[in-house]
């Protein structure tokens, strides 16, 4: 009998803590509501600022393209000179 007493009893204590959780879609909706609370927080960059920053963005992208580009030429170019003198 204690046995089957112990196991009625885990049977409740696991049905109150499934209760103690709320649901999916409870967890779900505040986790939306609490994202919305957050982005009305974030102060969002002007028009300019964020043409100005993508202005710089592409301006450091070219630039190390730029050295890559080198870089690899001048690699090349030793690579081909190494080959060469001991192929003979």
């Amino acid at each position: 009998m204690a046995e089957n007493e112990k196991a009625v009893q885990a049977k409740k204590e696991k049905k109150t803590d499934k209760n103690a959780k709320p649901g999916f879609f409870a967890r779900a909706g505040k986790w939306f509501r609490d994202m919305k609370s957050e982005l009305k927080k974030v102060q969002w960059p002007t028009r300019k600022q964020t043409i100005n920053n993508t202005l710089i963005v592409i301006a450091c992208v070219v630039v190390v393209g730029v050295f890559i580009a080198l870089f690899d030429f001048v690699a090349g170019e030793a690579i081909g000179l190494l080959i060469g003198a001991f192929k003979g």
